[in-house]
């Protein structure tokens, strides 16, 4: 039996992060093909200059760690575009570092922004999309969410931890009529990327040096594909998509390349 596709004309999607990098790109692609658009973002400086860039966008100020104001955000999209048909979450950041060296604030505050900051969201949409028996999750997991990545000890676990939720959730919603995919990026080039590439272990640059660097463009283009397709599993390119689906198996030759990658880096 063929698997539905996602029809975006007149649908309401919900984007959280979507003021920059990848969100920002979905959020482009998704008001092309029609749907009814709305971002949620910290700064309010960046969600005007998103609404003078995309027509038709809505925006709200919101941060995703903080429950109450995250759900005022999002009754208030609702109340002014409808039910949330597609929930995104592309809200997170990385804070790399050596493990002995990052204090445990760090850890928190990756947990918090990248697993919290999905959990709410999804929390804040889950009830009304379970009670019309329709609806679509996606939560942005990463790459360093599949395998562990020398110097991500805060940032993997996280996002370890976002995958587990989409996993676990999708099952349980199956039943619902509501659809949980899960998006793998790879090193995508984005504010935030720059921002990383700022506090990376040498180990850690010289291991991402061997990896095609996306853009934000192609990474949205793959997710917004992904969604219409009805994808359970999201990624950009061959190497992402074989550790998906082989990673385990592929570990022991993967910690090898990293370690030796390592080793090189000293």
């Amino acid at each position: 039996m063929s698997r539905s596709r996602f029809a975006f004309p007149g649908s309401h999607a919900i984007i959280t992060g979507g003021s920059s990098g990848i969100g920002l790109e979905i959020a482009k692609q998704l008001r092309a093909r029609g749907c009814s658009v709305s971002v949620i973002a910290r700064d309010p400086e960046k969600l005007a200059r998103l609404e003078a860039q995309i027509d038709g966008v809505r925006t709200a100020s919101a941060d995703v760690t903080d429950v109450a104001a995250l759900k005022a955000a999002v009754d208030l999209l609702v109340e002014k575009s409808g039910p949330c048909d597609l929930l995104i979450t592309c809200a997170g950041a990385a804070h790399p570092g050596y493990f002995l060296e990052l204090g445990d604030q760090v850890f928190r505050d990756q947990m918090e922004l990248d697993y919290f900051g999905t959990l709410n969201a999804i929390k804040a949409v889950l009830p009304s999309m379970v009670e019309r028996g329709s609806g679509t999750v996606v939560g942005v997991s990463s790459v360093a969410g599949l395998i562990g990545v020398f110097g991500y000890s805060a940032y993997g676990a996280s996002k370890f931890a976002v995958r587990g939720l989409l996993e676990s959730l999708r099952a349980e919603m199956r039943s619902h009529g509501v659809k949980v995919l899960c998006a793998y990026p790879p090193d995508t080039d984005t504010p935030g990327f720059e921002t990383e590439n700022l506090l990376k272990p040498r180990e850690t640059a010289a291991i991402s040096a061997g990896i095609k660097l996306r853009t934000a463009d192609d990474v949205a283009t793959s997710i917004v594909k992904g969604i219409e397709k009805q994808q359970v599993a999201i990624t950009t390119d061959l190497q992402s998509a074989v550790l998906v689906r082989i990673a385990g198996l592929l570990r022991p030759m993967l910690d090898a390349a990293m370690a030796r990658s390592a080793r090189e880096a000293k």
